[in-house]
């Protein structure tokens, strides 16, 4: 079933749209406060797509989850026991807010170093350090950091891969796609069953 490199054929038609820049910053920016998706997801085909554009898609995606990050540290601050604490089991991150409070208390503003960096979701970061009134400038320079040192990691790669790294993830998409869901399910009934 080629259900992957279907899909992998339409994001990258997507990435091409003009739009799709307008598109990355409201995702990245999203991303950062309240968006399950990250960013990666769009950045990675817009700069294979279009590799002589990598380091401007790096900025802007850059500049936008910062910015969102910082609407979400304000959010936090601000609204965290009204509206953020309500909505973050909703949301399903109750257990990795307890693990992000944590760290908070023992490894201080290098967590959101390694949180904008990481896959670990940085909504979560963004909206807890407001709640526990880090540091507003640290928290804002570790975040451009970090959030630069990922985007611009992952623009450089698809650049430095061009034509020949978009031809081999499309000959390999669908094993690497079907890999992902096995483990995903995996991940669940392990979960579920085992660990639950």
């Amino acid at each position: 079933m080629k259900i992957f490199s279907l899909l992998y054929d339409k994001v990258l038609t997507l990435a091409e749209h003009p739009k799709a820049v307008r598109l990355l910053g409201i995702i990245s920016f999203s991303e950062s406060i309240f968006f399950p998706i990250p960013t990666d997801v769009m950045l990675a085909p817009m700069a294979l797509a279009q590799p002589d554009k990598a380091w401007r898609l790096a900025l802007i995606t850059t500049i936008t989850s910062v910015l969102g990050g910082l609407v979400g540290y304000v959010l936090g601050y601000f609204l965290f026991d009204s509206l953020i604490a309500p909505n973050i089991e909703a949301w399903g991150y109750q257990e990795i807010y307890l693990k992000t409070k944590g760290w908070f208390d023992e490894y201080g503003i290098w967590i959101v170093f390694v949180a904008g960096f990481s896959p670990i979701p940085y909504k979560v970061f963004t909206l807890t350090a407001g709640g526990m009134q880090m540091a507003f400038l640290p928290f804002a320079l570790v975040s451009l950091i970090s959030r630069g040192a990922r985007f611009y990691l992952v623009a450089g790669l698809m650049r430095w891969g061009g034509e020949p790294m978009r031809e081999n993830l499309r000959k390999y998409i669908d094993t690497i796609g079907w890999i992902v869901v096995s483990l995903v399910v995996i991940f669940i009934i392990y979960k579920t069953f085992i660990a639950g």
